[in-house]
């Protein structure tokens, strides 16, 4: 049986790189295009037999049954609306949108469908899980903070994994991140509000990520954590992501769904 062709966005970068890979090792699924800046140094390398790094979108997606981008988010949305014209389904990694970007992801994903994810790991997508179980079962009594790591490069802060984290402690709380949000604190900053849930952010070095999850009660606390050493498993999860959505109707899905943790 011939494997699926699969187009990477981004298929030179940290992230690209370990797709290309992660999709060399798949049953299912295989390398079709490649996409990248115009301008970039690795333009018409060939990675695998017929398959060139380009510029082109439209060339890129061209013949591929599901696209996985990572990207800058204006340059995602540029992707996202020429494979909704296709009607090619969409693994999403890129993070940073802001709320009109995401008013137009959510539209575009009436058209095709999205796996849209701050991060692909199974086991973050696990600690998500149980973040909002927690959260429900400790109640009000235990405060939360947030603590997150990752490398020098890194341009959004905090990472799309520390907001989502937040979020599933928001609705395991049965409230709205947006408004309990503590993203810095300096100053007289006053007793800490009871519902607040608190993100920090620290930056160094080559880190693909650490996100610590604190429940913090009287005398007492519960931590979450977890911390990776490579970027493997995060591509693992974005292949199996693409091996999922090609088989769903339009809509706006995320990696808890593609685990199957909604239903649990």
């Amino acid at each position: 049986m011939s494997r699926a062709p699969v187009a990477v966005i981004g298929a030179l970068g940290r992230m690209g790189e370990r797709v290309r890979v992660a999709l060399g090792e798949h049953p299912q699924l295989a390398l079709g295009g490649a996409l990248e800046a115009p301008g970039h140094p690795g333009l018409g390398q060939e990675l695998e037999a017929g398959v060139r790094v380009g510029s082109d979108a439209a060339a890129a997606l061209e013949g591929c049954e599901v696209a996985i981008v990572f990207a800058s988010p204006a340059g995602t949305l540029d992707l996202l609306r020429l494979a909704a014209e296709r009607g090619l389904p969409c693994v999403v990694g890129t993070t940073g949108f802001d709320p009109d970007q995401r008013t137009e992801l959510e539209r575009i994903a009436g058209k095709i469908p999205l796996v849209v994810a701050a991060n692909f790991s199974v086991a973050v997508n696990v600690l998500f899980h149980l973040a909002r179980r927690a959260a429900a079962l400790l109640g009000p009594d235990f405060d939360a903070e947030i603590v997150e790591l990752h490398h020098a490069a890194k341009v959004d802060a905090p990472s799309g994994t520390a907001l989502r984290l937040g979020a599933a402690v928001a609705e395991g709380r049965g409230q709205a991140l947006a408004e309990h949000a503590v993203l810095a604190r300096e100053g007289q900053t006053g007793p800490r509000p009871g519902q607040a849930i608190g993100i920090q952010t620290l930056r160094g070095g080559d880190n693909p990520g650490e996100h610590s999850l604190y429940f913090v009660g009287q005398g007492e606390r519960l931590e979450l954590v977890h911390r990776s050493s490579t970027r493997d498993h995060f591509a693992r999860g974005a292949v199996r992501a693409a091996a999922w959505v090609r088989e769903r109707g339009p809509g706006l899905y995320d990696m808890e769904q593609v685990l199957g943790l909604d239903e649990a």
